[in-house]
């Protein structure tokens, strides 16, 4: 952490040129000798990724910001706020702190909060922002967070771990055991101090394999941002050996959907399946990754048009956590039979069917857009077809 370029001038130019090419910028130079030009770029730019994703630190005046990478790998404030509204008590420590921002939010729900990270830079990057933001009741502690849990040997109501892959493991299934630090491996240690954890981990880690290494698991919440899957929090509590919930919530500007069911009852729940009726859903992606393709069908009362396809049909309409159309045709997949509609725009979806989307637009001439809703997929009889359909 560099103080300097906490200065007015520095900061003045930081906000002159933020929507500057910093190509140029990096050419032409800056007029600060006591600065490398590389490290006011790094702040233009670090703070550009903070304008949508963390609009408080962005607003705040004097904010020092990390390098891009520690931005790219912390959370979102509205996920952040969404765990925070998971826990409270008096007490927690975050045993790998990062950028703070999980931790901002967890002061909103707790008296006192320790904020762990082994990187001394970052640390004190977080502490200076705490300061900036009026947060007083957060303790900044510049040491592995393991080890400071094992020589404070406090108690906290909650201890809260987001661990981070040691390697890429090109999309293969990963363990927890693979990550730093190793949860599975101080799992007891951390119980001796707490009764409740919450993990954060990537959307890649399987339910069936966390389950697998940890203990105690009571939820499992499949988190998604505008139907994207941001992360997966388990929520692990001490002696716990109940069901897991699987709860799944995808989180918009308005009308967050939620979703839950009992891991346990998926494995045995069996689905009814029908031809299209009159309404057409379509899973958000928590419920995709929750792979609660059974319950969702039990819980709302609708049928599945086919064991893969993950789509779903009633005749009436029901409130479903996805996208939802009014069913205009159902026509056999031909040439013939799409032609005839003289659809030269839509918006095409396939579930479920050999062919990819280019492959369908270029072979029928259609276009992206409009108001027309095309789904490609296969019925429970095995055959192809397209569902011609408006979105509700």
């Amino acid at each position: 952490m560099n103080p300097a370029l906490l200065n007015t001038e520095i900061q003045e130019f930081i906000s002159h040129n933020f929507n500057s090419d910093v190509a140029a910028i990096l050419l032409k130079g800056t007029p600060f000798p006591e600065l490398e030009t590389k490290d006011i770029i790094e702040q233009i730019e670090a703070k550009k990724r903070c304008q949508k994703k963390l609009p408080t630190w962005f607003t705040t005046e004097n904010i020092y910001y990390p390098n891009k990478l520690n931005i790219e790998q912390t959370s979102s404030e509205i996920t952040a706020e969404y765990k925070s509204r998971l826990m409270d008590g008096h007490s927690i420590i975050d045993l790998t702190g990062g950028f703070g921002v999980d931790c901002f939010y967890f002061s909103k729900r707790f008296k006192t909060v320790v904020h762990c990270e082994i990187n001394e830079s970052l640390s004190k990057i977080v502490s200076h922002n705490y300061k900036k933001l009026q947060v007083e009741n957060i303790t900044t502690i510049n040491n592995d967070g393991i080890a400071y849990l094992k020589s404070a040997k406090n108690n906290f109501d909650w201890i809260y771990v987001d661990p981070s892959r040691r390697h890429d493991t090109k999309g293969k299934v990963f363990f927890l055991k693979d990550c730093l630090p190793n949860v599975p491996e101080h799992i007891d240690a951390l119980f001796e101090c707490t009764n409740h954890i919450m993990i954060k981990t990537s959307p890649l880690l399987d339910f069936s394999v966390g389950i697998g290494e940890l203990k105690h698991v009571k939820t499992i919440h499949v988190v998604a941002v505008n139907n994207e899957v941001k992360e997966l929090l388990w929520i692990l509590e001490k002696n716990y050996s109940d069901q897991i919930t699987i709860e799944t919530a995808n989180l918009k500007k308005e009308n967050n959907e939620h979703f839950s069911f009992i891991f346990e009852d998926e494995k045995g729940a069996v689905s009814t399946y029908s031809a299209p009726l009159s309404y057409l859903y379509e899973p958000n992606s928590a419920i995709l990754k929750s792979g609660g393709f059974h319950s969702i069908a039990n819980q709302l009362g609708v049928f599945k048009l086919h064991p893969h396809s993950h789509l779903y049909t009633s005749e009436q309409s029901v409130d479903f956590p996805g996208r939802f159309f009014k069913i205009e045709k159902c026509l056999a997949y031909n040439k013939k039979e799409l032609k005839k509609l003289g659809i030269s725009k839509a918006n095409i979806t396939t579930r479920n069917f050999p062919e990819t989307v280019q492959q369908i637009r270029k072979k029928f001439k259609i276009k992206d857009g409009g108001g027309t809703y095309l789904f490609f997929t296969t019925d429970t009889n095995e055959q192809k077809i397209i569902l011609v359909t408006s979105k509700i």
